[in-house]
């Protein structure tokens, strides 16, 4: 059973940082491309950033760029994302997620229906 567990949110002043964290179980995601989404109180969820399996294509939602970075780790089956200079725009529920297709080493999806497992989310919350 494929298993996806988001951790590293929190309370945070703006302009501060945070690291996300979302391990995988029962599944390599060696394969396969990851992306992290989030939802906001009364808001739809909303495309943050996602990466290809190979790593060397990534890409972000205008909003973070510049500011937040997503990475992996194959070996350990972890996907991560770096959150600097936060705003309290930012504040949301944030969800790691895992797309299934077989595709190139630069495909990567921005598109939450294409990916088929998500995890439980972590908050984040940014103080002004």
């Amino acid at each position: 059973q494929t298993r996806l567990v988001e951790s590293g949110g929190g309370l945070v002043q703006a302009g501060g940082s945070l690291r996300l964290s979302c391990q995988v179980s029962g599944r390599a995601i060696s394969s396969f491309a990851m992306g992290w989404f989030r939802q906001a109180p009364e808001k739809e969820r909303e495309f943050v950033a996602s990466i290809s399996w190979s790593g060397r294509a990534t890409n972000y939602a205008d909003s973070v760029k510049g500011r937040f970075t997503i990475s992996r780790d194959n070996a350990k089956n972890m996907l991560y994302l770096q959150l600097n200079s936060l705003k309290p725009e930012d504040t949301a529920v944030y969800y790691c997620a895992l797309d299934l297709t077989y595709d190139g080493p630069t495909y990567a999806s921005t598109v939450a229906n294409e990916y088929e497992y998500w995890g439980q989310g972590t908050p984040v919350t940014v103080s002004s």
